[in-house]
Parts: C-alpha cells; structure tokens; sequence
C-alpha cells in the first residue's frame, strides 16, 4: 500500500538539530548541499546553517528537519525508539550533545533532543533477552 518516504521534525533550529540526529543514528549523515543549493540558499539570504529545512539521509527512511513557528514543545506525536548496544554510555555522549533524560526504565531511556522531542533509548535485542 505504501511506505515512509521521510520524518519529518518541526523545530526551531534545523541545522542543529540535523547534527544531533545524524550523529545519533548510525548510517545517518546530513544531505550534502551542492553548489546550486548553496546559490539558492545565498539568494534568499540563507546558508546551509540557517536553511529552514535541512535534510538527513541514511539506510531508512529520509529525516526531514523543518521551521515551523508557534509549535507545542510540551509533546510530540511521534518519536523514535533508537537501539543501542551500551545505553549509559550512549545516555552521557547524547547528554553531551545537548540531550536530556526524562526517565530511565529498566530496558529503555526515555530522552529529548536539544529541542524537546522525546525519543526512546533502547537495549540491543540480544542484551533485553539475556
């Protein structure tokens, strides 16, 4: 029937919030912006820093980061469940990069990104059925 093209985020910075995203998720990286994007982006008084929309690729689905003013940062409708081999280490690099936790369960770590978007930090399947 269909499938996920992209994610989009509504945020406030989306250049930042790219970063924290692509550095989060393995395989991940922020979309290269070329020469003509860099021109359009000039011309309209912008750089890939200020774009109002930046782009993360990877092997998924395509992570779109939007501006969008007046958005509701006390929750958001979806989020990502992130598997990770080792969550306290992952919990204090994430922290480092501008995250903060929310609560911290036995098998999962509920966060937000620098932004507030809550996201799920959670044991590799091979250490949740040890």
């Amino acid at each position: 029937m269909g499938k996920i093209n992209e994610i989009v985020f509504d945020c406030d910075k989306p250049a930042r919030l790219a970063q924290f995203w692509a550095g989060l998720l393995d395989g991940y990286a922020v979309r290269d912006y070329d020469e003509a994007e860099i021109a359009r982006l000039a011309a309209l008084g912008l750089t890939p820093d200020t774009d109002p929309t930046v782009m993360v690729d990877g092997p998924g689905p395509s992570i779109c980061f939007q501006n969008v003013d007046g958005r509701r940062y006390d929750n958001n409708r979806v989020h990502f469940d992130v598997e990770v081999s080792d969550r306290s280490s992952a919990v204090e690099r994430l922290k480092q990069a501008g995250a903060e936790t929310v609560r911290v369960l036995p098998t999962y770590t509920v966060m937000r990104d620098p932004e507030g978007n809550q996201f799920c930090l959670v044991d590799a399947r091979e250490a949740m059925a040890a």
